[in-house]
């Protein structure tokens, strides 16, 4: 799951990607309002954490641009005020939740789970296709046959399959949503981590399996 954070404050932002990176998410971290807006334009992103407090755009004026686009990407609002008309405000302006700082990591994490399941219409941490189980919280993969808690990109490539079963996925959506735009990365390590994987579901005894079509991409299907 691939996230936009934008916060002015350095030190601030390099401990929420740590924790976000930690927790199997793709991080892109901006500063200022401006810079967040045109990453949302060029980007694909599942979620956006921004904070009100930002230089050249206030984080409520992203939010309302966003919102007047037409997107309803789940936002969720990072601010050091705590009076009842600035949470209202941020609500009523479209946000999906807000945060106080300071904050736990465990909160941030939670809220950011919360509403992105409420975006996909999932009604729990869990995905669940065929004998297989994937938790979100623990990022563990399992079936009856056994269970294996998976890195950060195997997590999040494995995430995207499960999230839309059936679905061609390409190698280049791949690319943009775990690894991201600037990365560097060669194509040839999605193949190298749809391996990973596919020794997994092996051992697990799944009844999907990860199919591939040339040229094209990647799906999730029942095996046969």
């Amino acid at each position: 799951m691939r996230l936009l954070f934008a916060e002015d404050e350095r030190s601030l932002s390099r401990a929420v990607v740590t924790i976000l990176e930690r927790n199997n998410y793709s991080v892109d971290a901006v500063y200022d309002g401006e810079e967040a807006l045109a990453y949302w334009e060029a980007g694909n992103y599942d979620g956006m954490i921004l904070d009100i407090m930002m230089p050249k755009m206030d984080g409520l004026t992203v939010l309302r641009k966003i919102r007047e686009r037409g997107s309803r990407i789940p936002i969720l609002l990072l601010t050091a005020k705590s009076e009842v008309d600035d949470k209202v405000l941020g609500l009523d302006s479209g946000a999906n939740d807000y945060l106080t700082k300071p904050f736990h990591s465990r909160e941030l994490l939670a809220r950011i789970r919360a509403m992105t399941r409420a975006q996909t219409g999932q009604p729990s941490a869990v995905l669940r296709v065929g004998n297989l189980s994937l938790d979100q919280t623990t990022f563990e993969l399992s079936s009856p046959a056994g269970s294996f808690r998976l890195t950060n990109k195997e997590f999040q490539m494995l995430e995207l399959l499960m999230s839309n079963p059936g679905c061609l996925i390409s190698t280049e959506r791949f690319l943009e949503k775990i690894w991201g735009f600037d990365s560097g990365a060669e194509i040839n390590v999605v193949w190298v981590y749809i391996s990973y994987l596919r020794k997994k579901l092996a051992a697990l005894q799944a009844d999907v399996q990860i199919k591939a079509a040339r040229n094209a991409g990647y799906s999730l299907e029942e095996a046969k």
